[in-house]
């Protein structure tokens, strides 16, 4: 029998790569990824989304490697939650943040880490995307939210990072501000929801909190080889994973800049693209 180093070990993307566009899993997929799982495959995920957002759209799953999770912050026990490693932003950094984005006349939700799980703090919803954001996260996952009258009280707790939504000029202004003023330190993504269009969010992040380092301590505490990892992506957030898997496969529906750094282009994350792909290959 092959040791895990020799194995393939596959890590796909959620939002706009395992699910489909209305942001479910699909029965076809579903159902073939537990077959899969359960005949031995080495398979998980990379999301922006936090542990208690992946895990009930793959509820049922027989995932037995742990999650990389809100970009790289967590890598989290699929089952408990519990992380194996939480990349923090300094906390010599999370007040100045914190100031910029008001500053901004913007308002952040705080993803933190308590000691037990991921928590989200806030203190004002100023705009409709907050709104919509905190309602889905009320229906889902309430007992992660915590609203802060002050929200600077959070600052003193494990700040993982900040999410920001608004006015895309405002989005990108802020965007730039953080990167100028704190080199080499944090990491950002600005982009749309594909799920409610034209509102536009910024994750901010440690500068250690990316997919690809994630991706090489799962592959250090597994023993797998990264020539051996296959990595599944559709967004800029993914590139660097991309860089550093064996093998990179887009989907149809990827960004352009990111297609060009794939070793493969695939179907759509409509047509069940990552299911299928792994069953031709095995």
């Amino acid at each position: 029998m092959k040791n895990a180093s020799e194995k393939t070990l596959y890590v796909s993307d959620l939002d706009g790569t395992l699910l489909r566009s209305d942001g479910t899993l699909s029965d076809f997929s579903r159902s073939k990824l537990t077959q899969l799982l359960e005949a031995g495959i080495h398979f998980t995920v990379a999301s922006a989304r936090t542990w208690s957002e992946i895990t009930p759209l793959l509820k049922g799953l027989p995932l037995r490697l742990p999650v990389i999770a809100v970009n790289g912050a967590f890598l989290s026990d699929f089952s408990t939650g519990r992380p194996l490693r939480v990349n923090r932003i300094p906390a010599d950094l999370a007040g100045p943040i914190y100031e910029a984005i008001l500053q901004a006349d913007l308002r952040p939700f705080i993803c933190g880490y308590d000691g037990r799980c991921d928590r989200l703090y806030y203190e004002d919803l100023i705009n409709d995307e907050m709104r919509w954001f905190h309602q889905i996260l009320t229906t889902r996952s309430r007992h992660r939210l915590s609203h802060r009258p002050d929200l600077r009280s959070a600052l003193s707790l494990q700040v993982v990072s900040f999410v920001v939504m608004g006015p895309t000029e405002q989005i990108d202004r802020l965007a730039q501000r953080i990167k100028t003023e704190f080199p080499g330190r944090l990491e950002n993504f600005h982009f749309q929801n594909p799920y409610s269009p034209g509102h536009w969010w910024l994750t901010i992040h440690d500068a250690a909190a990316c997919k690809s380092r994630a991706l090489g301590v799962l592959a250090d505490l597994y023993g797998f080889r990264m020539e051996n990892v296959v990595v599944f992506g559709d967004h800029i957030n993914d590139l660097r994973m991309f860089q550093a898997a064996g093998r990179a496969v887009a989907v149809a529906n990827a960004q352009e800049p990111l297609k060009s750094y794939a070793h493969e282009v695939i179907v759509s994350n409509d047509e069940d693209a990552v299911v299928r792909y792994i069953t031709k290959t095995l």
